[in-house]
Formats: C-alpha cells, structure tokens, sequence
C-alpha cells in the first residue's frame, strides 16, 4: 500500500529541497537525523522518487523534486494561512524565509533598509533575494516566488499589487569629470561624452534615445552591461556617462566617488511596485512582511539633485 503523504512530511520534503542535505534539514526542523531520514524514506515511497541523490559530497534534488517544490511551498503557505489566520502573530519568535523576486536597481537600495527593518524586530526571518529571470506569474501562483518587487505590472485577478514609491533616471559620471562641473548638463553636452546603457536585455537604446531623437540629437553608446550596479562601477572608474534610478544614485554616489544630476529631458518616471499571490492575503507572516517593507522604502524621500553627492553648482 502507498505511504499517506500528511502535512509533517511536506514540511520535510520543503526544509530538504531548501537545505540540500538531511542534516541542515534536521536542524531547520528541529528533528533528529534519524528521524528526518526516516522521513526522506516515506518521502520517496509516496513519491516514488529519490527526491535528494548524492552529489559528490552533497545532496542534488531529483528533476521531479524540483518540479514539485514549488506547489508543496503554496500548500504549505495555504495552510499556514488557513490555521494562523485568526491568531495573533508573534513575530520575535517567526521563522521563515521569505523569497524576493526583484530587479538590480531596486535591490540595490532597498535591500538594505528591508533587511535591517525585518531583523530589528524579527531576528528568525531571512529575506531570500532573487534576480528576475521573467516576469511571469507563475512563480508567485506556484509559490517559489513570495513578492515580486520591480516596475512591472501583472493585470490578473489573483495577483495583488501596491505602489511602493515612484523612480526617476538620472545621469551618473566621475566625480572628476568635466561634465559634473554642471548642475543640469544641457542634451548637446551630454552627447559628447561617451554612454554606459544597463539593459539585461542588451538594449543599447532607451527612452533618452527616444527624447535626443526629437530634438535632432545621437549620443554614442560605447557599452552595453546588464545591470545598474555595473553601470555604476563602469562609471566611477572611467569617462563615461551611465543613467541610472536616482536612489541607487544618492545611496551609492559617494562611496563610487560619482556625481549625479538630472536629465533635461522629460524621461517617464517608473512606478516600483510590490506583487503577491491573493492566496496569502490572509497570512499574518505575509502582511506582516509586506507591511514592514512599504514602511522601510516610502519614509521621506526628498526630491533633492545630488542627495548625498552634492551636484555641481
């Protein structure tokens, strides 16, 4: 007869695919080695799957463990939702980790403030931060996915979504250079410096191309990187101009030793917006995070060219 798969061996099968290894999970779980291994065998005679084989001196999850993760990871938070939702949340005593979908230049600056807001009065949490890969869906429907945050927009009737703050594009270069001498570089002047374009996906042109265009104007891309924080490092150490969100800018721009200014042009300001699954409305964990996000990124923000890098006068 086939092993009952029941709730405490999902929790198993979700702390060994998270962990890689009996061990880690036996901690996590709060089990013994033995029992966890007990465990992983009625894993495998339910599943009909290894689930975990050896990998050199590891543990290496089976294709179909890693194809069922995910939706064992939405079980698991439905019904966490389902028995917590009419308690009240301890949350110096939470243990979770909760998964981040977001995009490099938000990353860049908010990981900093959510981290620290979280583990101030939540020691147990850990935000586990991924790069976007797509901005499908799926990943928070299946559960591998627990907020997605980034300047996409899911229309779909079970995707929440909440607008954190509204970004601009800046212009970024040495602090040394000529070109920062000015407080607004006119479009002419800045097509005479050489330009760093961040685009994961190889785009060398973007909505400045589009406003230089109007005005009869070309600059001249000499590089093209995937991210805003390379682009930043390429411009510290270099001649070129890169744009970048203005808060990576402020929050970064004196340590790289740059110096940022507007664009005069009229860019279109980007929405950064947080996304989940409208299955975890009810979680307490989940709004608890959600929350605690919202309030570490949308404090004052003033609107101030040069913020922490004074602009050139």
């Amino acid at each position: 007869m086939p092993e009952q798969l029941d709730l405490n061996l999902l929790r198993v099968f979700d702390a060994l695919l998270q962990e890689g290894s009996v061990t880690a999970a036996s901690e996590r779980l709060h089990l013994s080695i033995p029992a966890t291994s007990r465990a992983l065998g009625r894993l495998r005679r339910a599943m009909n799957d290894p689930i975990l084989v050896r990998a050199g001196r590891g543990m290496a999850p089976t294709p179909f463990a890693l194809r069922t993760a995910p939706r064992v990871r939405s079980l698991l938070d439905e019904a966490s939702a389902l028995i917590s939702a009419d308690r009240e949340l301890a949350i110096a005593e939470l243990e979770r980790t909760f998964t981040i979908r977001i995009n490099d230049g938000v990353a860049a600056t908010l990981a900093t403030a959510a981290v620290e807001a979280t583990a101030a009065v939540a020691p147990g949490v850990v935000l586990r931060f991924v790069t976007e890969g797509s901005e499908s869906a799926e990943a928070l429907r299946d559960g591998s996915v627990d907020l997605d945050i980034g300047v996409g927009d899911v229309a779909a009737p079970d995707i929440r979504t909440a607008a954190l703050y509204r970004e601009r594009m800046v212009g970024i270069v040495r602090a040394d250079s000529a070109l920062g001498r000015h407080r607004r570089p006119t479009l002419r002047q800045l097509c005479g410096h050489p330009h760093i374009s961040a685009s994961r996906r190889g785009r060398a042109r973007g909505p400045l191309d589009d406003a230089l265009d109007a005005v009869g104007l070309q600059r001249h891309v000499a590089a093209v990187v995937p991210t805003f924080a390379v682009a930043a490092l390429l411009v510290s150490s270099s001649r070129y101009v890169g744009l970048v969100p203005q808060r990576l800018a402020e929050q970064y721009g004196r340590t790289l030793g740059i110096r940022w200014f507007p664009i005069s042009a009229d860019l279109p300001e980007v929405e950064v917006r947080l996304l989940w699954h409208a299955r975890l409305d009810a979680d307490p964990a989940q709004r608890w995070v959600r929350e605690t996000i919202r309030d570490a990124l949308c404090g004052p923000f003033v609107d101030n060219p040069g913020g922490s890098v004074r602009s050139a006068e």
